[in-house]
């Protein structure tokens, strides 16, 4: 199975649909870039009127970790994948439509090279940024993402 958006969706849907519910979808994804979108609603909401966060996180996560799953399907290797570590940095009210975009995909491919060579686990750190329907950046996160061999 190629990894296109829609398919992401479908996953989304079956396999976490806590962050489909809450409307995170991915956009557009390649070898090295990732673009995930989330719409501000009621039921992804926080107090104050703006997104959760925790709910750019989960959007913020799938445009690094969908990466990380495109290049191991492309390795046609058994390889695991696992978020081991995260930051974030909230620097706006994110209301309205904010895009995820993740453009780290070149620092996987060694990684999964390292591991298939070597069978030790690897790790690298991914970003994510976040931005509003105005281009203003609302996040920052940070994803540490460990791949081993099986």
């Amino acid at each position: 199975m190629k990894i296109t958006a829609s398919k992401l969706n479908q996953f989304l849907l079956f396999k976490l649909p806590s962050a489909f519910i809450c409307g995170v979808r991915v956009k557009a994804i390649n070898e090295t870039e990732c673009v995930v979108s989330v719409k501000h609603r009621w039921i992804n909401q926080n107090p104050f009127n703006s997104m959760y966060f925790a709910v750019q996180a989960m959007a913020a996560e799938l445009s690094t970790g969908a990466l990380v799953m495109y290049q191991i399907q492309k390795s046609d290797r058994k390889i695991s994948m696992l978020v081991a570590n995260n930051k974030g940095n909230f620097t706006k009210k994110a209301t309205g439509r904010i895009t995820f975009v993740c453009k780290d995909g070149h620092l996987i491919a060694e990684a999964i090279q390292k591991t298939i060579a070597n069978g030790e686990g690897q790790t690298f750190w991914m970003k994510s940024i976040g931005t509003d329907e105005k281009g203003i950046q609302v996040s920052e996160m940070d994803f540490e993402w460990s791949v081993r061999v099986k």
